[in-house]
């Protein structure tokens, strides 16, 4: 788990200590106030209408954003184009297959040596069962859908600073946290320490509660157990025959477990966006952008590297250059335009928009992420730590491993999420390396869950998201001081220009963000189209 002080002190240490003091609820309304999190307001599909006779509207990225607000747009009547980077449609919605070439910025390629029907998401990976808009577009386009296990309680804990450095089991870890707080708990509530709270009556039910919900004993301590081991499991579980006997486990040491970050990975799960179900586009999270783009055909223009932004009272004109042909640049032009550019990049491109709308793209800075796969020769996690999907947690940088929730069972290679830095202090350090040297330390890191990884290791691909050229950067990375004085300004409608994306949602980092976003903006696009 990420420790405190690996954190600059700011939003996330604070939400750390709401979240040990207050609890996951009320980290999560902490959260929703501060841009970390929030509701998805998806009301259903957007109904526009009536587009003035022969409107055009140019979109530039064909991201989830860009891609919805062309189809969309089309419908209610209006000529759309779109340019896009990438040779691929998209976005960040982006997963990687065996044959696979990524270039990072400086040139540097990765040669993706996954086997047939392997892949990683280095962008997205999971889709909230309340992220009703982006699940709308996913049964519209027929993506065929499966469960992301999120929660495992076979999966490990891992801390560098505690029990030696060994990985403990994900069910040891909560069981003897709720254990050991039900104790405390139960304790205070015998001594009267709540006199003043809760009445006699509310007493009672409360002991009787906490002794069930934390299997504890008569005296209303938590120690070893056959009530304790049904919970985080035995050190032999009960069999057949004569040899049948279970033998309980044993706790961990309570000043050991609470003086350790190993909390983290028990709160996690009880976010709102990771709680069930969650679920994942069978062969990968890119299939969402391979389906719209098959239905887009013919107006994505793709390989175009847009250079200026120039509008002006008759309509919006972009230049680009062709990434892959070169050659002169090049202009597409049209009434009114959607820029789903990161603003990472954009704050790069000349377009002329007034100051509130120019200083909102300059000062948001994207926050750091990094992720790696790696491909095994067999799923050892399932064959020798029985552990079918899931998330394992550690202390150390590359922070997540998570494992993957479809093809049980199958013999053969397979390809887990080896790392996932995300926004600490450690990550700028991690993303900083070599796409070999992360898939280095990765191993190194891992080995130290699984002893298996070095004899069990095929290949790997690394992607450190301010590397990526298209976005240099994972996701609009907003200061509650800079959402307050730029927010609006972002998604304002300047003259013929509206911005769209994660970043101008105040669900940062997810696709839900990027949908959402972008039917807010084409609908006042519309809006001022019609009454132009």
């Amino acid at each position: 788990m990420q420790q405190q002080d690996e954190f600059p002190v700011s939003r996330r240490a604070l939400l750390k200590l709401i979240g040990a003091s207050a609890g996951g609820a009320a980290m999560y309304e902490a959260m929703v106030e501060m841009g970390y999190a929030a509701t998805s307001d998806f009301a259903g599909p957007i109904k526009l209408s009536g587009a003035p006779k022969g409107a055009s509207v140019l979109i530039l990225g064909a991201g989830l954003a860009g891609m919805i607000a062309a189809y969309e747009l089309r419908k209610a009547g209006y000529k759309v184009q779109i340019l896009e980077y990438n040779d691929r449609p998209g976005g960040r919605n982006w997963s990687l297959y065996g044959g696979d070439t990524y270039k990072e910025m400086g040139g540097v390629t990765q040669h993706v040596q996954f086997d047939k029907g392997l892949y990683f998401n280095p962008g997205p990976w999971r889709i909230p069962y309340h992220h009703q808009g982006i699940l709308h577009y996913c049964q519209m386009l027929n993506v065929a859908m499966e469960s992301f296990v999120m929660v495992n309680n076979s999966a490990y804990v891992h801390s560098t600073r505690a029990f030696d450095g060994k990985p403990k089991r994900y069910r040891e870890v909560a069981s003897d946290y709720d254990g050991y707080t039900a104790e405390l708990l139960a304790k205070a509530t015998s001594q009267d320490k709540l006199d003043g709270l809760i009445d006699e009556d509310e007493k009672d039910g409360l002991l009787q509660m906490l002794r069930r919900w934390g299997a504890l004993d008569k005296n209303y301590e938590y120690r070893k157990s056959d009530a304790v081991s049904t919970f985080r499991g035995y050190d032999v579980p009960p069999g057949g025959g004569l040899n049948s006997i279970s033998v309980d486990s044993e706790p961990l040491p309570r000043k050991e477990l609470f003086n350790s970050s190993l909390w983290l990975a028990r709160f996690l799960p009880k976010i709102w966006e990771f709680q069930g179900s969650l679920f994942q586009p069978v062969g990968g999270m890119g299939m969402i952008g391979k389906a719209f783009g098959k239905l887009l055909n013919g107006v994505i223009k793709y390989d175009c590297k847009v250079t200026s932004i120039h509008q002006d009272e008759k309509g919006v004109t972009a230049t680009y250059i062709d990434t892959k042909k070169g050659g002169a640049p090049k202009t597409a032009h049209a009434d009114w335009c959607v820029c789903t550019i990161p603003a990472t990049v954009l704050s790069q491109i000349p377009m002329n928009v007034g100051a509130p709308m120019r200083n909102a793209i300059d000062s948001l800075s994207y926050i750091p992420a990094a992720k790696v796969g790696l491909q095994f020769k067999r799923r050892f996690w399932e064959e020798d730590d029985a552990i079918y999907g899931g998330n394992s947690y550690t202390d150390q940088p590359i922070f997540n491993i998570s494992y993957p929730s479809h093809g049980f069972f199958s013999k053969g290679p397979a390809v887990l999420l080896g790392a996932y830095a995300f926004q600490s202090t450690s990550t700028y350090s991690f993303e900083s390396l070599s796409a070999q040297d992360m898939i280095k330390a990765a191993l190194e890191q891992g080995a130290k869950i699984h002893p298996q990884y070095n004899k069990e290791f095929q290949n790997g691909v690394a992607v450190a998201w301010h590397r990526v050229p298209w976005t240099l950067g994972c996701s609009g990375g907003w200061t509650d001081e800079g959402r307050t004085k730029h927010y609006d300004n972002m998604c304002a409608v300047d003259n013929r220009i509206v911005l769209a994306g994660e970043h101008c949602s105040r669900l940062p980092a997810w696709q839900e963000g990027a949908v959402l976003s972008s039917l807010d903006a084409i609908k006042r696009l519309h809006q001022r189209a019609v009454t132009a």
